[in-house]
């Protein structure tokens, strides 16, 4: 493959699959019923572990 062949696939095709991902990731976050997990995962933080070891 050549070097203008692979700049063409991946200034099309590969933009196309980088910015499908990207929506993805960010529907996924947004996603319904994610809320409570987000805010578990903030104040995870500041709860104390009481175990013995």
């Amino acid at each position: 493959m050549s070097y203008e062949a692979l700049r063409h696939f991946a200034d099309s095709w590969g933009l196309l699959f980088l910015g499908i991902i990207f929506l993805t990731m960010i529907g996924w976050t947004f996603r319904p019923g994610s809320g409570r997990k987000h805010e578990e995962a903030a104040h995870m933080i500041f709860e104390e572990d009481h175990e013995d070891g």
